[in-house]
């Protein structure tokens, strides 16, 4: 469990909650700044670091930080959190879970793949073509070692045009397929620093086989680790 970002991020979000009785927010329903820049030194986002996002921002607002959104929208829609009076405020279901991470996480991951709209979060808007049904048990085979998100995206849809607007594909992929896996802590991306995205690789984490039963498990080469 500790390959998963997003339960750890729930985890510090709802601990900060329990140990200081609630988090300021804006009229507007954000997180205050002072909670913003909390959770960016301490989430240790992949990508998302407290450095990376100074580096762009002289100060952080929520939407600066779209994890910390989708966390807060994540506690508040699974009622592990609510908002009262211009304060975030744990719930008893959030205390209940709070001390039993296997919990959170079997509450919190199936929630955050299968409701939310991850092309939202893409460049294009669009949405990537195919069922999670697929794309677990493909890449359940396919990402036993390490392969990139094109090597990965061929798989499922075939060589990549050479049109102008071909990126949008790949990028629709890796929004609403690679990016929800790495953020729910099913997929680890490896990328050398100051490196492009697209030349990142993937791996199934440990979380991976500990939290998913496929079809295709029994055709998984197991890979050596070293």
């Amino acid at each position: 469990m500790a390959h998963s970002p997003l339960l750890r991020a729930a985890q510090l979000t709802l601990q900060y909650t329990q140990d200081h009785g609630s988090i300021p927010l804006t009229p507007s329903k954000a997180f205050k700044r002072v909670f913003v820049h909390w959770a960016a030194e301490h989430f240790d986002w992949p990508n998302m670091g407290y450095d990376d996002l100074f580096s762009v921002n002289k100060v952080l607002n929520e939407y600066d930080f779209p994890p910390l959104e989708l966390v807060h929208f994540l506690l508040i829609e699974l009622k592990l959190a609510r908002h009262y009076k211009g304060q975030f405020k744990i719930t008893k279901r959030g205390l209940e879970l709070l001390a039993n991470p296997s919990q959170l996480l079997n509450t919190l991951l199936p929630f955050y793949i299968f409701n939310i709209d991850h092309s939202a979060y893409s460049r294009s808007g669009e949405q990537a073509l195919g069922t999670w049904d697929v794309w677990f048990n493909v890449l359940n085979v396919e990402a036993e070692n390490t392969a990139t998100e094109l090597e990965l995206y061929e798989v499922f849809y075939g060589k990549l045009s050479d049109a102008p607007m071909a990126w949008r594909a790949t990028s629709a992929f890796y929004s609403c397929v690679l990016r929800p896996m790495r953020w729910a802590g099913l997929l680890l991306e490896h990328k050398d620093q100051g490196s492009k995205r697209s030349e990142a690789v993937y791996l199934k984490t440990p979380l991976w086989p500990a939290w998913l039963q496929l079809d295709t498990d029994d055709i998984v080469e197991l890979a050596q680790r070293h």
